[in-house]
């Protein structure tokens, strides 16, 4: 990856429907040449997919929460994943070092649903309890900028 390769994912990060053209006149190439560097970051694995940003708040899921998840033994990790992915509601699983298995992002519709799917986490085999830390504001979120 050079240079130009970084400024063609920095503008597809900041707005994935950004037309060839118009990164080729930030870059200095012609549409085409920006296309065949395209194909090869995304042959490469660089630009792994592209996706809609969407306000989970707008359709309704105004309640979130960080919760640590902890599992019997050491449970491994494509064991604490199938625990946790099968649920719509979380939006993202870690693995930690520290008392926890792992750290999930849970987004619900209201603290009901939040209890009802924490309540089918916990019913996984080999998942012995959560704790859970609901979030009342979001300072900032910072996505990955190359």
């Amino acid at each position: 990856m050079d240079d130009i390769d970084r400024q063609i994912v920095a503008l597809l990060r900041q707005d994935a429907r950004r037309s060839f053209q118009s990164i080729g006149l930030r870059v200095s190439l012609s549409a085409p040449a920006v296309k065949r560097r395209v194909d090869r970051l995304e042959a490469d694995g660089v630009i792994r997919g592209y996706t809609s940003r969407v306000d989970p708040v707008r359709f309704g899921w105004t309640t979130h929460a960080i919760v640590a998840l902890f599992c019997e033994g050491r449970m491994p990790a494509h064991e604490v994943r199938e625990a946790v992915e099968r649920h719509p509601e979380v939006e993202s699983a870690y693995t930690v070092a520290g008392e926890a298995s792992a750290v999930v992002h849970v987004r619900a519709r209201d603290t009901a649903h939040l209890e009802e799917t924490l309540e089918r986490i916990r019913d996984h085999p080999g998942v012995t309890r959560t704790q859970t830390q609901i979030v009342l504001s979001t300072l900032f979120e910072r996505p990955f900028e190359a």
